[in-house]
């Protein structure tokens, strides 16, 4: 957050980020079921790492010849927000490796979920799912419906670009596909402790 909020400000010196924490049980289960089956569908069995989609993601950008699909779990995708800044250097995937395996000792999967969904950024200096929810559609994160969230987890791989272009048509495929996938989508069920868990909040 604090990276973007310096790029936004490079040219907006008065900017300031979007962002509220709410608690886990604030945030729409239409939400935690769209971006489980969009980004991790294997949330609640693996325990950081989902071998199987990281065999699929490396085949499929051989076959590209680029990269075009990432493999990464909710949990990857954390501890690289929580904790590693945006500079790309040899070691980095290591150390996300390491501080993946430390929050799935440390945390539940309802908690992971909750933070993940409090510090992604959903667009321009957007980060949330509460400001997300007020930025797009003029409510709270405990009121978003299904259409509601399935786009929003649909905008995560590129969340400034579809900030600024918010009706493409893939995004509207991709929100359609992850709709249809939402029923399927497991919640995690180990309660979040807050006497034992590490705050992050």
């Amino acid at each position: 957050m604090e990276d973007r909020l310096q790029i936004i400000q490079a040219t907006k010196p008065d900017a300031e980020l979007k962002y509220k924490w709410v608690d886990y049980v604030q945030i729409s289960n239409n939400l935690k079921r769209a971006v489980i089956a969009s980004e991790d569908s294997k949330f609640n069995d693996h325990e950081g790492f989902d071998w199987e989609g990281i065999e699929k993601a490396y085949e499929k950008n051989i076959k590209k010849g680029k990269i075009v699909a990432g493999g990464s779990t909710i949990s990857q995708q954390l501890a690289k927000n929580l904790f590693l800044s945006s500079k790309r250097t040899p070691w980095r995937k290591g150390e996300e490796a390491i501080i993946t395996v430390m929050l799935e000792k440390m945390l539940s999967k309802q908690r992971i979920l909750e933070i993940y969904l409090n510090v992604i950024e959903w667009g321009n200096g957007i980060f949330g799912a509460e400001a997300a929810a007020r930025h797009y559609f003029k409510g709270s994160a405990a009121t978003l419906n299904a259409p509601q969230a399935a786009k929003l987890a649909a905008m995560i791989p590129n969340p400034r670009f579809y900030d600024a272009h918010k009706s493409t048509t893939y995004l509207n495929r991709r929100t359609a596909t992850i709709l249809a996938r939402m029923r399927m989508s497991e919640l995690p069920t180990t309660p979040i402790n807050k006497d034992k868990e590490v705050r992050i909040k």
